[in-house]
């Protein structure tokens, strides 16, 4: 390679970092994504209490890892998460190891930039505040083997997620169904790797108004097309497991064409 060619290519991962791109992840030509690289962490930390986050942290790619109260990598619904963001954070370069807990929780309006979950614990993000005017905004990063939510939308506002990588998983995004409070939601997919196996891209709750938006989405080993783009649901506020209510492109609730979803 010539001091050029290691320039240039130098170049590109600076650019692609600054804009919260994944290494990897490389747009084509046609705005799709190529499959995604996993990154190799810094360093590796544990985390044996939830810590607490607020202003602009960049970790640098180091890897933090539940340990402790936070080490059960299980499914329950009442576990803590391994990072807890005040509104307004900004969180970078970081990847959540395993046992990883609840992940992380969003308290208002916050940016997660190149974020990678290595094995999804209960939830990879949950976005919680209660304010309309929320922007929870997901640029660059990956998660997989999520057995069920990867992000798991409770709040109300709008969750923009682009330039993401998904493998393994159950739903990329979920409106939740039978939160005791409930919220309009707006959700915008834009430039998604989705990697076979996976049951939804985003679940929505049509009688609270809620919409899903999808833009540039690649699925990987799909061949048979049982990834759902957008599964609509009538939620509740009662605790009960909310009923589906039909899938697909309406240009209502879930936004999208054809032509906006690659098979590969």
């Amino acid at each position: 390679m010539t001091s050029r060619v290691r320039t240039s290519a130098r170049a590109l991962l600076s650019g692609l970092a600054a804009l919260g791109l994944p290494f990897g992840m490389i747009m084509t030509s046609g705005g799709q994504a190529n499959a995604a690289t996993w990154p190799t962490a810094s360093g590796s930390q544990a985390v044996t209490a939830t810590i607490k986050l607020s202003g602009t942290k960049d970790y640098g790619m180091l890897r933090l890892y539940g340990s402790g109260a936070l080490g059960t990598g299980g499914q329950s619904e009442d576990q803590d998460p391994i990072l807890d963001l005040a509104a307004g954070t900004v969180l970078k370069n970081l990847i959540i190891g395993a046992p990883a807990a609840d992940g992380i929780h969003c308290e208002g309006s916050c940016t997660l930039q190149n974020v990678w979950w290595e094995d999804v614990g209960e939830d990879a993000a949950t976005f919680k505040g209660s304010s309309s005017s929320n922007v929870y905004t997901v640029s660059g990063g990956g998660a997989k083997e999520a057995s069920d939510k990867v992000f798991q939308f409770n709040g109300g506002g709008t969750l923009n997620v682009s330039n993401f990588a998904v493998r393994n998983f159950g739903k990329l995004v979920r409106s939740c169904g039978n939160c005791k409070t409930q919220y309009k939601r707006t959700i915008n997919l834009n430039t998604i790797e989705a990697t076979y196996k996976g049951s939804a891209l985003v679940g929505i709750n049509t009688n609270y108004g809620d919409s899903a938006t999808l833009k540039n989405i690649t699925i990987v080993g799909d061949s048979s097309k049982k990834i759902v783009p957008c599964q609509k649901y009538i939620g509740n506020n009662t605790g009960a497991e909310p009923p589906t209510n039909g899938s697909g492109p309406d240009g209502t609730y879930c936004k999208y064409a054809s032509t906006d979803i690659t098979y590969k």
